[in-house]
């Protein structure tokens, strides 16, 4: 694009937050979060409110989509744009996932203390069917396949967790992704079975307690 006098002129860039969560760069940040407002969120529960982090060596995982939407609070009106209390996330599904050396850690609200889970070790990977994510941001080395960029949300169909956003609003699709040393905060996980291979769970407690990243 140019201005009157045939210079280039600059975007800018909304939303600067969701830059990394997997979209490849400088594709319309902004427009995933123009469907929030009616984009519906699968996860039919209230958000914490409290951030939890993901890492992983490498995540596999086929029938990939993502659009923008909102982790709706107790006592929030779910969904609702205009409520301060509903917080815009980036949702992703993932039909089949396969997460290797997986870490996941939640700090305790007002005490020195985090609940760490580490799974997936040794070569013998956490697998998830039904994977369901809000995310506010993610980091990592990502390869798709057969991806659709803009593709109108509404017609994602992955309707086995209604994984669709609203019409005319933004949206992707990939039929595989791969990310290396994935790093994600999120806001709340569903799934239709998660098996943890090699389970361990334990609490962190000290001044600076342990977080996967």
């Amino acid at each position: 694009m140019k201005d009157s006098q045939g210079g280039p002129v600059q975007g800018r860039i909304r939303w600067r937050r969701f830059a990394a969560v997997v979209l490849p760069a400088a594709v319309a940040t902004a427009a995933i979060m123009t469907g929030m407002a009616n984009g519906a969120v699968p996860a039919q529960f209230a958000v914490s409110g409290e951030e939890f982090k993901v890492k992983a060596s490498k995540l596999v995982g086929t029938d990939f989509t993502q659009y923008g939407g909102l982790a709706s609070p107790k006592g929030a009106r779910f969904n609702d744009q205009n409520d301060p209390r509903n917080k815009p996330v980036a949702v992703s599904y993932i039909g089949s996932a396969k997460l290797y050396d997986l870490c996941q850690s939640v700090r305790t609200p007002g005490a020195p203390v985090s609940l760490v889970i580490n799974a997936g070790g040794g070569g013998n990977p956490a697998l998830a069917e039904g994977l369901l994510i809000d995310m506010t941001d993610l980091k990592g080395n990502a390869t798709f396949t057969n991806i659709n960029i803009g593709q109108d949300a509404s017609t994602l169909n992955n309707s086995e967790r209604r994984a669709n956003g609203a019409p005319a609003h933004f949206g992707q699709k990939a039929d595989g992704v791969v990310i290396d040393n994935l790093e994600q905060t999120a806001l709340s996980t569903a799934a239709g079975s998660f098996t943890l291979t090699g389970l361990h769970l334990r609490l962190d407690i000290g001044r600076n307690p342990f977080e996967c990243f």
